[in-house]
C-alpha cells in the first residue's frame, strides 16, 4: 500500500455529505424492492440484492445500515426502520444457537440503538433500553455456550462444528464483552455461573495463538501477519492440527476478509479492555499480558495488510489466489477489480480500514504518535479509495453501497459479469455495512462528536 501521509478526515468529510445521500437510496431500494420471505439479504447480483443460504448472518448488517444512516443524518425515517425491523427480525438472532454470528447480528441493531440512546441521540426511554439489553446480555450467553476445550484454554467454535475455530469470531465475540459489561454470566449445569469476560478473554488468546501468524518458525509457511481463516482441533484432547480454510484458496494463504476481521477484532478488544477493572483480569492473565497478545496480533494483522495489499488500499481477494501470479507486480499499481485473473474485495477493505483507524487511535492514546500515524493514514488511505468510484455505487438503480465485493470464491457464488472472467461490480451486505460504519467512525471525529464505540456507559 502507498499510504497518503497528507490525507486528513477533512478530506474525506467533504465526500460524506453525498455518500450518505448515495447510501440512503440503497437503503430505499431493498426496503422497496427485497423479498424477505426468501432470508436475508446476502449479495447481489445484476444489481439487485438475493440470498444464499449457509447462515443468516447478515440481517443485523441489512438492518444496523438503518440506525447507521439516522446517527450520521439525523434522518428519523431511517431510525424507525431501524427499530421496527429489529423488533420483526431479530429475535431469532438472539437466541440462535447454531453460529458464531452474534456479534455481527446484535450488536449492529440492539447495541447501536442502546448506543444511541446512552449516547442521548434518541430520546430516552427505560423500557426500550431494558429491552435492548435484554438482548444483548442474552446474545452474548448464547455465543458463549459455543466451547470447545482446547491446549492453552478454548475457544468458540464456528458453525463447522466444535473442532472450528473462525478467524471471524475475533469480531463477533464483542458480543460477550456487551454482555459481560452489563453484568450477564452464561449459566451452566447445575446453575453453576460462567464467566463471560473469561470466557472472551480464552477466545481472543486461542485465535491470537493459532489463527494469527508471527514468522516464528509455526510452519513452513510462517509469515508475520498471515492469518488462517480456520483452525482444525481435535476434540478429544483438544489439540490443534491444522490451518484450513473455508473461503480462502488454502489454510496456508491469507483470505483477506478473514485478515481484515483480526485487523478490526483485535483492535476493539483492546478499547474493550479499558473499561474493565485490574481486579477482573488479574485472575485471566492481567492487563499486561493480555494487552500484549492482543496488540502484537493487531500490529502483525494490519502491517501484513499493509505489505500485501494494493497502493490504493484495495487488496485481492486472497494474499495466495494462483492467477496472482498472472498480474505482474500488481502490489506496486492501484487494484484493478476488471482484471482477467483474480478478484478484488472492497468488502475486506472496509472493514480492514476500520481496524487500521482503530490501532491507530489506540497507539495515539498510548503515547505512540508515530506508529499510531501510520496505521490511521493508512486507514484513510484504504477508506478514501472506497469512497470513491470505481468502488462506490453511484447507479441509482444499483442496491449495493459497495461495489467489487467477494463472498465465497472457491465455491463460485459470485457473480460473473457478461464478458468478464472474474467476480466484479457487486456488493454485499457486510461491506455496504462496514463502509458506513467506517464513514460514522470518521465523521464523528471530524465534528469532533463522541468516538464510535459499543462498550461505555451506564454499568457501575
Amino acid at each position: 500500500m502507498k499510504i497518503k501521509q497528507d490525507l486528513n478526515i477533512q478530506n474525506l468529510e467533504s465526500r460524506l455529505e453525498y455518500f450518505w445521500q448515495l447510501s440512503g437510496r440503497k437503503i430505499q431500494l431493498i426496503k422497496e424492492c427485497y423479498d424477505a420471505s426468501i432470508g436475508s439479504p446476502v449479495y447481489t447480483v445484476k444489481g439487485a440484492y438475493t440470498t444464499r443460504g449457509w447462515t443468516e448472518w447478515t440481517e443485523g448488517f441489512r438492518t444496523g445500515s438503518a440506525i447507521i444512516q439516522f446517527d450520521a443524518t439525523g434522518d428519523t425515517e431511517f431510525l424507525e426502520i431501524g427499530e421496527q425491523e429489529t423488533v420483526d427480525t431479530m429475535a431469532s438472532h438472539v437466541s440462535h444457537i447454531g453460529v458464531h454470528d452474534h456479534g455481527f447480528n446484535n450488536i449492529s441493531t440492539y447495541g447501536n440503538l442502546r448506543r444511541l440512546m446512552l449516547e442521548g441521540r434518541t430520546p430516552a426511554d427505560e423500557g426500550k433500553l431494558n429491552f435492548h439489553e435484554l438482548a444483548l446480555k442474552v446474545s452474548g450467553a448464547v455465543q458463549a455456550s459455543r466451547w470447545t476445550e482446547c491446549e492453552g484454554g478454548g475457544f468458540i467454535h464456528s458453525f463447522n462444528g466444535p473442532h472450528s475455530l473462525f478467524v471471524d469470531t475475533i469480531r463477533s465475540c464483542r458480543i460477550l464483552a456487551m454482555s459481560h459489561r452489563l453484568g450477564h454470566v452464561l449459566m451452566g449445569e447445575g446453575d453453576q455461573p460462567i464467566n463471560l469476560l473469561e470466557r472472551l478473554i480464552a477466545h481472543t488468546r486461542s485465535t491470537a495463538n493459532f489463527s494469527i501468524y508471527y514468522g516464528e518458525g509455526k510452519d513452513q509457511y510462517d509469515i508475520r501477519g498471515r492469518t488462517a481463516h480456520e483452525a482444525i482441533f481435535n476434540t478429544k484432547d483438544g489439540a490443534f492440527r491444522c490451518p484450513n480454510s473455508q473461503q480462502g484458496f488454502s489454510g496456508f494463504t491469507t483470505w483477506t476478509r478473514g485478515l481484515a476481521w483480526a485487523m478490526l477484532g483485535f483492535p476493539e478488544q483492546l478499547e474493550f479492555l479499558g473499561t474493565i477493572d485490574d481486579v477482573e483480569l488479574a485472575p485471566l492473565g492481567g492487563r499486561s499480558e493480555i494487552e500484549s497478545y492482543l496488540l502484537k496480533a493487531a500490529r502483525a494483522t494490519c502491517d501484513f495488510y499493509i505489505e500485501n495489499t494494493a497502493t490504493n488500499g484495495i487488496p485481492y481477494w486472497d494474499t495466495g489466489a494462483p492467477g496472482l501470479v498472472h498480474m505482474g507486480d500488481y502490489l506496486n499499481r492501484p487494484a484493478d477489480p476488471y482484471n482477467a485473473h483474480e478478484p478484488v474485495d472492497s468488502s475486506a477493505a472496509a472493514i480492514g480500514a476500520q481496524g487500521l483507524l482503530r490501532l491507530g487511535n489506540y497507539l495515539r492514546d498510548k503515547g505512540e504518535p508515530a506508529e499510531g500515524d501510520r496505521y490511521w493514514q493508512a486507514g484513510l488511505t484504504t477508506l478514501e479509495s472506497l469512497m470513491n468510484e470505481p468502488y462506490l455505487s453511484t447507479d441509482d438503480k444499483h442496491q449495493g453501497l459497495l461495489l467489487h465485493s467477494i463472498y465465497h470464491r472457491p465455491n463460485g457464488w459470485d457473480y460473473i459479469p457478461e464478458g468478464q472472467t472474474i467476480p466484479c461490480g457487486e456488493s454485499s451486505m457486510w461491506g455496504d455495512y462496514h463502509i458506513r460504519e467506517a464513514a460514522l467512525l470518521v465523521q464523528r471525529l471530524a465534528r469532533g462528536e463522541p468516538y464510535l464505540t459499543f462498550f461505555g456507559g451506564r454499568p457501575e
